[in-house]
């Protein structure tokens, strides 16, 4: 299922908020034909992007209905519908991407943290461009696929960009020892690969954490997962995981709270960053 982005979420949020006690029935009935229940619904929980004169429709709407919409907050509803509205660069890759990627790349490029928990590969936003190709020409179930690898690989660099840009996302990531003495990736990628690993570990804004193969059962077991992490905005925390066919998000607050506990406890699980960094130098020194 698609996850709505950001910015729409943060003004769904926002208009609920406004909403206040008024039901939507009240709502969509003294707008006079203006908003359906079914539209405000869908505003509220950014299952459709909005447009700027709706919104504006809307908040003169509730200062008719006796909210607080100062000037202030006008603008700043309006300026985050138009951003929601614009293109970012991914969208130069719409015929590569399914719109569930298009989502993650989305949330990637607004989030202020990502926490990612890795079982069988390194994440995503660490990888080298050769171990990119390796894992998506080995999980590519279609020749649709295949046929996109290269395109794909491009875009899985071009995220990496929230790594180092002005204000750059914190990541960490907990990755299984087994994901990094993976042999059947091509002669000196797995290296190359571990090498990137110990240089972005150097970045301030890059934990990297080891959970060694014989640490006692774990809940990383069940698979892996990402928390996408918003700042102030922590209502707006998002969790992705996938598998062969799909991907999913949780959004609910209590199910995002039981994913962080169970970052909390990989990251007790697991080596140190120090002693990660270590562990991973010995892997590439391996035979």
């Amino acid at each position: 299922m698609s996850a709505p982005t950001v910015r729409r979420r943060r003004l769904g949020a926002k208009l609920r908020a406004l909403r206040g006690d008024l039901n939507l029935e009240d709502v969509a009935e003294k707008s006079g034909g203006a908003f359906t229940l079914s539209k405000l619904s869908r505003l509220e929980t950014a299952k459709s992007a909005a447009k700027q004169a709706d919104i504006a429709k809307l908040l003169d709407l509730y200062v008719e209905l006796r909210r607080e919409v100062d000037d202030e907050l006008r603008a700043a509803l309006l300026t985050l519908t138009k951003e929601g509205a614009q293109r970012g660069w991914w969208h130069s890759y719409r015929g590569v991407l399914t719109p569930v990627y298009e989502d993650l790349i989305s949330l990637e490029a607004e989030a202020t943290g990502v926490s990612t928990w890795q079982l069988g590969a390194v994440p995503g936003l660490l990888h080298t461009a050769e171990y990119a190709r390796a894992i998506i020409g080995a999980t590519a179930m279609s020749e649709a696929v295949e046929a996109k690898v290269d395109a794909l690989v491009e875009v899985r660099l071009a995220r990496q960009a929230v790594l180092t840009r002005e204000n750059p996302l914190t990541l960490w990531a907990v990755i299984a020892e087994g994901a990094l003495r993976t042999k059947g990736v091509g002669e000196g990628v797995m290296d190359e690969q571990l090498g990137r690993l110990l240089s972005m570990g150097k970045r301030p804004n890059v934990n990297i954490q080891v959970l060694r193969s014989d640490a006692p059962c774990h809940v990383g077991q069940l698979g892996s997962f990402n928390i996408l992490s918003f700042g102030d905005h922590a209502d707006l925390d998002v969790v992705h995981t996938e598998n062969l066919t799909s991907a999913v998000y949780v959004e609910q607050r209590d199910q995002v709270s039981m994913y962080r506990e169970a970052t909390r406890r990989l990251t007790s699980a697991a080596e140190s960053v120090e002693a990660s960094a270590e562990l991973i130098a010995e892997i590439r020194k391996s035979p």
